[in-house]
């Protein structure tokens, strides 16, 4: 059985002291600074009793999340993906400087809340307040970090993170009207930056992301099979996709005159690939485009997609989206489609269609 003691320290401060007896176990104790704390600590070793576990011992309740940490980095970071450690590594750094001192076994869902919305209040590396979506990255590194944990190191009986996460609002989904996409189209063929047409074009084409787009090699666009390659995408596979029409004969134009230097496919006259972001804010105020991202090419792709007919498969296929869900922020542009194979079934198959 378990009781908790309160005890006053000669300062005037309150402690709270959890003592654990148990038959065929020695005893335990631990000081804490609340009741709440005492009370679910000594609720913690009675279960692991009940389930035949032997309490910890003193070595174990002292792991930290630095501990953690240190073991994370060392065994798993290394089997990722460069752009993968970047991104978890910026994220454990991070609940590191937070939580790094806090027990392993005292870990309660409050107190990464109370770190997230922090996050949320731009308390995080950047000093921004970030999306949602963002806060759920920081918290899927540490729940794996947990993970690692439990399955690997076995240093705590489970995840204490597991099943819990963040709700994130609905998927924008800003698309291109199409005197928007000619404005558009018109203002990049007239400025200045040489890469910024081909750039928008084959974002509208391909559905690629920025840094998709911008990474391309010339070995990675096949002429004779006319597909580019994308060798470093956000899931870290490999995606091919298709080029046709204008994309694909501007590329052939601008590999007849390719740099020697350099084998990216939009490297600047200067030498450079970071994304024109001057030419192209400068292009959406002459175009009189408004609230419009890059990002934005890329629904505009996919809207594009699903108005002419493509089934959610298949804009996850071409987008590189491993689930259906990333999709089906488009499912209502489908509807026409949708309509259509069901009247085609009820002709062929039910009588009186």
């Amino acid at each position: 059985m378990a009781f908790i003691q309160k005890r006053t320290l000669k300062d005037g401060s309150v402690r709270w002291k959890a003592v654990v007896r148990r038959k065929g176990f020695p005893m335990k104790t631990r000081t804490c600074r609340t009741r709440a704390q005492a009370e679910a600590w000594a609720k913690r070793i009675e279960v692991g009793i009940l389930d035949g576990r032997a309490p910890p011992n003193r070595a174990e309740e002292s792991r930290t999340l630095d501990d953690l940490i240190d073991e994370y980095v060392q065994g798993v970071q290394p089997k990722h993906h460069a752009l993968e450690r970047r991104k978890r590594g910026t994220h454990l750094k991070w609940w590191s400087s937070r939580l790094g001192d806090v027990p392993l076994l005292a870990f309660r869902r409050a107190t990464v809340r109370d770190q997230l919305r922090a996050l949320e209040r731009g308390e995080g590396p950047s000093g921004r307040k970030l999306a949602p979506a963002t806060v759920n990255r920081y918290l899927a590194s540490l729940r794996h970090v947990f993970s690692f944990a439990m399955t690997e190191l076995e240093w705590i009986p489970a995840n204490p993170l597991s099943r819990m996460g963040q709700r994130e609002p609905r998927g924008r989904v800003r698309f291109l009207e199409e005197t928007e996409r000619d404005r558009l189209l018109e203002a990049c063929r007239e400025s200045s930056e040489p890469r910024l047409y081909p750039l928008v074009l084959l974002a509208l084409s391909t559905g690629g992301r920025q840094g998709e787009l911008l990474g391309l090699r010339w070995r990675d666009i096949d002429f004779e099979r006319q597909v580019a390659v994308f060798q470093h995408t956000k899931n870290n596979e490999r995606r091919a996709v298709p080029l046709v029409g204008e994309p694909l004969e501007l590329l052939r134009e601008m590999a007849r005159v390719r740099r020697i230097d350099s084998d990216r496919v939009f490297c600047s006259p200067r030498g450079s690939i970071r994304f024109p972001r001057r030419a192209w804010t400068e292009t959406l105020e002459r175009a009189e485009i408004d609230d419009f991202r890059f990002h934005d090419l890329r629904h505009t792709a996919a809207s594009y997609l699903a108005m002419s007919g493509a089934t959610l498969a298949e804009l996850a296929e071409i987008l590189g989206h491993k689930t259906l869900a990333m999709v089906k922020r488009y499912a209502h542009l489908t509807d026409r489609h949708t309509s259509g194979v069901v009247a085609r079934m009820n002709r062929r198959f039910l009588p009186g269609s």
